[in-house]
C-alpha cells in the first residue's frame, strides 16, 4: 500500500508523486540531514501496524515525532500517525475494536476547532473517510482537540504554537481511495456495516471538505 498512500498524499496536497520523499519508519528513524532538507513532514501509516501493539521499531519512530516537536518542524499525521505523534508526545493510545470507525464518519468541530485557521472554514460539521481501531483516549499536554465524532471524542488535534496537525480521519483519500484501503484490507469489511464490497461502495460518498484540509495545512504551515 506504500504506493497508494503516496498517490493519496500528493493528490491531496496537489502535487507530483516526485516531491515526496519516502521514509520507511519500520527501517528506523530518519537523520537529521533529512528532516532538515524537506519543508513538510507528513506521518502516514499501514493497518498492518499498531501504536498499542507496538514492534521493536516503534521506540525510533516515537522519538523521531519528539524531535518533529520540539523543532518545530512543520508536520501532518494521519490515522497510525495521529496514533502514534499523540503517544510520542504523552498522550494514551488503545486497541478497541467495539470502538472501531471504518467507512464515512461525521464529526463536528470544538469551538477551537471553529476558530482554527486550518479547519474553522469547513463548517461546524462534516464527513470525513476513517479506518481504525485504535483509540487515542487522552491527548497530549499542549495539544488543542479540534474535532470529535459522536462516539470518538479526540479524531483531530494541533498545537496551537507549532505548525503541526493530526487527524485520526484520512484527509488524503477521497471515495475511491478509501474503497481501495478496505478491498486491500477485508478483515476491516465486518466493520463498515456492509456485508460486500460493493454494498460499501453504495454506501460511501464523496468527503470534500476533509478533503481541503491539506492544501489549506499546507498553505497555512508554508506561509508563517
Amino acid at each position: 500500500m506504500r504506493e497508494h498512500e503516496v498517490s493519496c498524499f500528493s493528490r491531496a496536497l496537489g502535487t507530483e508523486n516526485g516531491r515526496l520523499q519516502i521514509f520507511d519508519l519500520l527501517s528506523g528513524a530518519p537523520d537529521q540531514a533529512l528532516l532538515d532538507s524537506v519543508d513538510v513532514v507528513l506521518i502516514g501509516g499501514s493497518g498492518d501496524y499498531s501504536v498499542a501493539r507496538g514492534g521493536p521499531w516503534l521506540p525510533a519512530a516515537l522519538d523521531t515525532m519528539v524531535g518533529l516537536h520540539g523543532s518545530s518542524k512543520p508536520t501532518f499525521a494521519s490515522c497510525w500517525g495521529f496514533q502514534a505523534l499523540a503517544r510520542a508526545l504523552g498522550g494514551e493510545v488503545i486497541t478497541d475494536r467495539e470502538q472501531a470507525e471504518v467507512g464515512t464518519v461525521w464529526l463536528e468541530l470544538t469551538s477551537e476547532g471553529e476558530r482554527d485557521p486550518v479547519f474553522g472554514s469547513i463548517g461546524p460539521r462534516f464527513p470525513v473517510q476513517i479506518g481504525h481501531e485504535d483509540i487515542v483516549t487522552s491527548l497530549p499536554d499542549g495539544a488543542v482537540l479540534l474535532a470529535s465524532s459522536e462516539t470518538i471524542e479526540n479524531e483531530a488535534f494541533c498545537f496551537p504554537d507549532k505548525p503541526i496537525y493530526a487527524t485520526q480521519f484520512h484527509p488524503e483519500l477521497n471515495r475511491d481511495g478509501l474503497i481501495e484501503r478496505v478491498a486491500r484490507y477485508p478483515a476491516y469489511l465486518a466493520l463498515t456495516g456492509a456485508a460486500t464490497l460493493d454494498e460499501f461502495r453504495d454506501m460511501t460518498p464523496e468527503t470534500p471538505e476533509a478533503e481541503s484540509l491539506m492544501p489549506r495545512f499546507l498553505e497555512h504551515v508554508l506561509s508563517e
